[in-house]
């Protein structure tokens, strides 16, 4: 069934009860989950499946996949939309983190023109080296010295330049006392490949990027950037483990509504999305693609993101990137 076919179904639906009057009023019953990046992916596959849970709960939302700019176009629309829940933005943290400090174009105000909802889901990174590299390395401290002995292997890769990964590695570089030379491609898929090919000799990426290769052999993962130990790869130490306390990060796909959304309206949707993440068909989705589910208050997910604003600011400074994009 195409979009639009879908679209004209869910409009039949009578008007869910779940918000206040303005948002039925306004999109009778049917909204929107606006999307940066195309389908298939696994900000769209989340957005997608919040969709389906709250479609079993009566509530009416559509994907709109907004694709552009790294994620900044659908950003920008939510600005624009009408302030009564009928239009929902879904995207990652360093739309809010990150891209002020990477962007000269970015298009919209992180803290005045999103709105947060709750996150989500939780996304941990991971450091992985392809089975090329020499037997010995299967630590971060052994890859610190297999890269002081042989400069060839001194880069890294992530899905993107100006990504949270990106910075990640930067943070690593930094802490190790190495020069790492980053690669940044579009997207994971690519990476991966030339990981596992041995093209390029290491990658920084989300633990669900690894995931399908885990059975192979044809990947060592050395760490993970969490406070604690993932779950999907509980026998890899976390970087503090390692001596490295200061490469930390985990990234967070979150709801947001445009400005001015009444607080009443954001209640709503915040008590809708713990109600969905208690769903045990949605948590176990999330699960086989290396997401751990995750909602805070909207208060408390504010303060986060400012916090992390903050955090990552002389990071991206000190590394010297920067987009004219």
């Amino acid at each position: 069934m195409n979009r639009r076919a879908f679209a004209r179904i869910a409009l039949t639906v009578p008007a869910a009860s779940w918000l206040p009057p303005s948002f039925s009023q306004a999109t009778a019953g049917v909204g929107k989950l606006l999307v940066g990046y195309p389908a298939g992916g696994t900000l769209d596959t989340t957005a997608r499946q919040l969709a389906e849970a709250w479609r079993k709960q009566g509530r009416q939302y559509i994907v709109d996949n907004r694709v552009g700019a790294a994620g900044r176009i659908a950003s920008s629309q939510l600005k624009r939309e009408r302030p009564d829940g009928g239009t929902l933005l879904c995207t990652h943290t360093s739309a809010l983190t990150i891209y002020p400090h990477v962007y000269s174009r970015l298009m919209y105000d992180p803290a005045a023109d999103l709105r947060p909802v709750s996150p989500l889901v939780a996304a941990t990174c991971a450091f992985a080296v392809s089975s090329t590299a020499p037997a010995g390395v299967v630590d971060v401290k052994t890859y610190v010295d297999w890269v002081r002995r042989a400069q060839d292997a001194a880069s890294y890769a992530s899905p993107a330049a100006g990504s949270f990964a990106h910075f990640l590695g930067y943070q690593f570089s930094d802490a190790a006392g190495l020069k790492l030379q980053h690669v940044g491609y579009r997207g994971s898929a690519p990476a991966m490949q030339d990981l596992i090919g041995g093209q390029i000799p290491a990658y920084f990426g989300f633990v669900a990027d690894f995931l399908p290769y885990l059975q192979q052999g044809r990947i060592r993962i050395l760490g993970v950037t969490g406070d604690k130990r993932t779950p999907f790869l509980p026998k890899v130490a976390t970087f503090t483990e390692q001596g490295f306390p200061k490469v930390r990060g985990v990234e967070t796909y979150g709801i947001f509504a445009p400005p001015g959304t009444p607080e009443s309206t954001i209640e709503a949707l915040h008590t809708a999305m713990v109600s969905a993440t208690k769903d045990p068909a949605l948590r176990t989705a999330f699960e086989q693609i290396g997401l751990e589910p995750l909602t805070l208050a909207p208060q408390e997910y504010a303060k986060q993101l400012q916090r992390e604003r903050d955090f990552w600011a002389p990071i991206v400074r000190a590394s010297g990137f920067r987009s004219e994009e």
